[in-house]
């Protein structure tokens, strides 16, 4: 039975349809994901599924006693709560006893006599009724989803109010996880996350939330490991696709492929048909030709449309000159500064080393407040180091994005911005009205958009046009700050387009090259997708005040990161099991042993012959141990089996051999 059915949605903004006549069901245990461009109706069509809004026309119901849970983009909060209150507001229930209790502790203190027994009474059955509910255990969960999501325990006691925005976006987030709704409704979930707080979001809703989740994400890798069903919202309706979002895209590209060419074949008949109606509408066949006008006139009534396309445009960038072969150079760099909320020192990084050759595509990292923009305003000279040097290459021409973008002319169209960057930035180069259109267009401006002045675009839009103008000003050093931000998935991808990685030549990949930028990037991005597609070094920052240089890309880090953890994992296992056996042993007291063949056989061993025995397979396992640690190792499933299997057969083998050797030391 379904627990949210959404039928015949009507909704429109004055004159504007934004949803016609759309369906939708959620079923028990759904992970659907709703993409589609900026202005589409995807946050429209969640508001009317949360009850946020009465749509103009359908109707939509909630099982019978199903609960729904709404993330909105502007949540509601207490400014006079602590977070940690608030955070426990998803068990708002649970959280009024508690303050029940808070209370009586409070009188308890001046209280004597028969009030002292009744507050004690008060209170007994508090803790009843607390531990009915769950107890003190949620303290744990509680604390546990603040931390996942990058909440310390230093900002639990810090009011809401005093919170800045995106540590109140990921409260909000929070706490409608510990409520476990039936139904989570999210809207962009991770835009106030760093990669640590998006993996941890990912593995609870795939491994700990058992409730439906409907969710409006930018994020690819989350939609593509998270959700199991794909709503797009285009031009009014809703289209519903099988899987995560690469298959959805596959999948879109089909079913565009299959519109466009049943579009292509039915206006090749309308034209056919108009000059037959053409030739004949006067002479001798005037008849048909006005039957075969009326049939035209029928069909034209249920046109195919022609599907949306929505990056067809392409450009060419205007050449840049060439820098030196080093384009920046760092050796020893470090930064700290002064927390004011503690007066401790925070140390960002300390000691880092980097070179960043031409034509390199770099990526960082890191938590939030790690100091990923102060490391880039050190290596562009805007910002001095407390210790280190740092050396810029020759002949670098820099097109530095920032987050804000105060510095556009609010009442300029956008193909006229465009128009006067270029010519500013690139002096004797001038782009005609027609060729700043088609730049607009190749990052998804539309004829009518092209004209829209810039102060009232949205701020993906406005992302959009500062991008496009920063691309086609001839820097040959590109230092990109979130630049996805604010972008929709075409959006990103096409900006990946622009920017991706030079393709080497090879017999799989001849003919296909990378992006039309081919010079030197360096991106700060917790968009893991665009960092994949975009760049071949990584330096990431542990926030903590550790920098690890790192050649690949993102899933080639989190790869090395996963074999680590999963090393250090068995190594401790490993070591408690061996402290437990050693403690085990010392504690069992002497006891005669049983005979048996294996064991006359070990006793009939001379100590040396055992402890020979010993070593030669302690030392096979340390081999084994190192094979597994080396990086690719695991990418060969079928050798690490085996690998494994040899080592717990080793492993059994060496236990007996052990504790005769244990047994002969014990004798006096």
């Amino acid at each position: 039975m379904p627990l949210l059915t959404a039928t015949n949605l009507d909704h429109a903004f004055g004159q504007r349809i934004i949803l016609e006549g759309v369906s939708l069901t959620v079923e028990p245990g759904d992970r659907i994901g709703v993409v589609g461009r900026n202005g589409q109706g995807k946050t429209t069509l969640l508001r009317a599924l949360g009850g946020a809004i009465e749509p103009d026309g359908g109707a939509v119901s909630l099982s019978r006693g199903a609960r729904v849970g709404y993330l909105t983009q502007d949540p509601e909060l207490d400014p006079e709560q602590t977070l940690r209150d608030e955070a426990e507001m998803g068990f708002a229930e649970l959280h009024a006893l508690h303050q029940q209790m808070h209370g009586v502790f409070h009188e308890m203190e001046s209280a004597s006599g028969e009030r002292l027994e009744r507050l004690m009474a008060q209170q007994a059955r508090l803790e009843s009724q607390i531990e009915a509910m769950g107890g003190y255990a949620i303290d744990h969960r509680i604390d546990a989803t603040l931390h996942g999501l990058g909440l310390p325990d230093e900002l639990f006691k810090v009011k809401v109010g005093d919170l800045s925005g995106g540590q109140k976006g990921r409260l909000a987030l929070a706490r409608l996880l510990l409520a476990e709704p039936d139904v989570l409704l999210l809207d962009e979930p991770t835009n106030h996350l760093d990669l640590a707080g998006r993996i941890w979001l990912e593995e609870f809703l795939t491994g700990q939330f058992r409730g439906a989740v409907v969710m409006i994400s930018h994020d690819r890798y989350l939609l593509d490991r998270v959700v199991t069903r794909i709503v797009e919202v285009e031009e009014t309706r809703l289209y519903d696709y099988p899987g995560n979002y690469s298959a959805f895209r596959e999948i879109r590209a089909q079913r565009r492929l299959t519109q466009m060419r049943a579009y292509e074949n039915q206006q090749t008949r309308f034209k056919q048909e108009e000059a037959y109606i053409r030739r004949y509408k006067a002479g001798q066949r005037a008849r048909q030709a006005q039957g075969r006008l009326a049939k035209l006139e029928r069909a034209k009534q249920e046109t195919i449309e022609r599907p949306v396309e929505m990056s067809e445009a392409a450009f060419n960038l205007p050449r840049s000159e060439r820098s030196g072969d080093v384009v920046v150079t760092a050796r020893g760099i470090s930064k700290s500064y002064t927390d004011a909320a503690t007066g401790k020192a925070k140390v960002l990084f300390k000691d880092l080393d980097l070179s960043i050759s031409r034509g390199e595509r770099w990526g960082i990292i890191g938590p939030n407040g790690a100091g990923k923009s102060t490391l880039v305003r050190i290596l562009l000279g805007e910002q001095e180091p407390d210790a280190g040097i740092v050396r810029p290459g020759s002949n670098l021409r820099v097109g530095y994005y920032r987050q804000s973008h105060g510095h556009l002319p609010p009442d300029m169209p956008v193909y006229v911005y465009l128009q006067k960057v270029i010519a500013r930035e690139n002096p004797g180069v001038q782009y005609s009205e027609q060729q700043a259109r088609n730049l607009a267009g190749a990052f998804l401006f539309s004829g009518s958009e092209q004209e829209a002045v810039l102060g009232r675009l949205s701020g993906g839009e406005r992302s959009r046009a500062t991008m496009a103008g920063l691309l086609a000003s001839g820097k040959n050093l590109l230092v990109l700050d979130e630049p996805t931000n604010h972008l929709d998935i075409p959006s990103a991808e096409r900006l990946e387009d622009v920017l991706a990685l030079p393709i080497p030549p090879s017999s799989e990949s001849e003919g296909v090259e990378g992006g039309e930028y081919e010079h030197t990037l360096v991106v700060i991005s917790h968009d893991r997708a665009f960092i994949d597609a975009t760049c071949d070094h990584l330096v990431v920052l542990d926030g903590e005040g550790g920098a690890e240089v790192v050649v690949g890309n993102y899933t080639d880090w989190h790869e090395r990161q996963a074999q680590r953890k999963a090393e250090r994992a068995r190594a401790e296992a490993e070591e408690k099991r061996r402290r437990e056996e050693a403690e085990r042993r010392r504690r069992e007291p002497a006891r005669p042993v049983e005979r048996s063949a294996s064991r006359n056989a070990l006793e009939r061993l001379k100590t040396e012959q055992l402890e020979e025995k010993i070593q030669r397979i302690e030392g096979r396992i340390k081999e084994i141990d190192r094979e597994t640690l080396a990086p690719d190792a695991w990418r060969d499933a079928a050798r690490c089996a085996r690998l494994g299997a040899e080592r717990t057969a080793l492993m059994a083998e060496l236990e007996p051999l052990e504790f005769e050797w244990l047994r002969r030391a014990e004798e006096p």
